[in-house]
């Protein structure tokens, strides 16, 4: 298994965008992978070859991690200068990731996205058809769009340490410093954190700097065949209840929905980051996720 980091220049903004290409056979099926909040692509892969990134790439998968700007090996990082929010990038990286993997390739791809990162791709899928006619699949974990369930969990670590603890932070030095303070492995603006919390709480599917209607424009468009996974454990980032309110309001009848427990005949009782970190995985759901993306290439 190889691997290699493909840097693409946004002339746009002045960024350089990060891919991790991981593959063992050549011209195998593209595979685009987008992280979440306060996270970057490791959480698909390590140097080691462990993560589902490296999983597909050993069943024969042409993979590429995306980092998005100011993540990870991306540059320049995410510091008080950082303005951007989630417009630039549902417009602007996205688009140009999987320009980018098509150059390459010369073939259409799956896409798999891990929470937050399942809302970017679904807004970018809406808004721009340079994206839905390169995309074959999406499989999501544990990705909701709105929180509507309520609990002491769920008040404690949304609405008080996120919507207003960390909000307040970011807004007084332009970014947050998620790893310094423990909530996450990589920084976010204070835009990007602003604009999903409004996102998050029931607020309008809708751009705030060009207003464009993502809730009344999905309904016009062809949803991909999209799988949601979600763990018993993941009681409020990937509550189940959310995910089936986000199918709804995007890919209806094109997607499943499943649950990993021991209950369900799982090895272990996931949550929102072991879904793809645990050593279970490799047995419980990786091989599944390698037959169904077969299954709809």
């Amino acid at each position: 298994m190889q691997q290699e980091s493909i840097y693409i220049h946004d002339t746009d903004k002045d960024h350089q965008l990060h891919l991790r290409h991981i593959w063992q056979e050549e011209k195998g099926i593209p595979v685009l992978m987008l992280h979440g909040t306060i996270e970057n692509g490791k959480i698909f892969y390590t140097l080691s070859g462990k993560g589902l990134a490296c999983y597909l790439a050993q069943q024969g998968f042409d993979v590429y991690v995306a980092d998005f700007r100011g993540k990870g090996k991306s540059r320049p990082l995410i510091k008080d200068n950082q303005r951007h929010g989630q417009h630039e990038l549902i417009n602007r990286d996205i688009p140009l990731f999987i320009n980018a993997i098509t150059k390459k390739t010369k073939q259409k791809m799956h896409v798999i996205c891990h929470s937050w990162g399942g809302v970017l791709l679904a807004s970018s899928l809406v808004k721009l058809h340079s994206v839905r006619e390169q995309i074959i699949s999406n499989v999501c974990f544990g990705t909701k769009r709105s929180i509507h369930i309520n609990s002491i969990k769920k008040r404690w670590f949304i609405d008080f340490l996120w919507a207003r603890l960390v909000l307040k932070v970011a807004k007084h030095i332009g970014y947050i410093n998620a790893k310094a303070l423990r909530v996450g492995a990589d920084n976010e603006t204070y835009n990007f954190i602003k604009e999903s919390i409004h996102w998050l709480k029931q607020g309008k599917w809708q751009d705030p700097l060009d207003n464009f209607d993502y809730y009344k424009q999905v309904k016009l468009i062809d949803w991909p065949a999209t799988w949601h996974l979600t763990g018993r454990k993941d009681d409020v980032l990937g509550n189940p209840n959310d995910i089936e309110a986000f199918i709804k309001e995007t890919s209806k009848d094109q997607a499943k929905m499943t649950i990993l427990s021991k209950a369900n005949g799982a090895k272990f009782d996931y949550d929102h980051i072991n879904i793809l970190t645990h050593s279970c995985a490799v047995d419980d759901h990786f091989p599944q996720i390698s037959q169904w993306l077969l299954s709809h290439h």
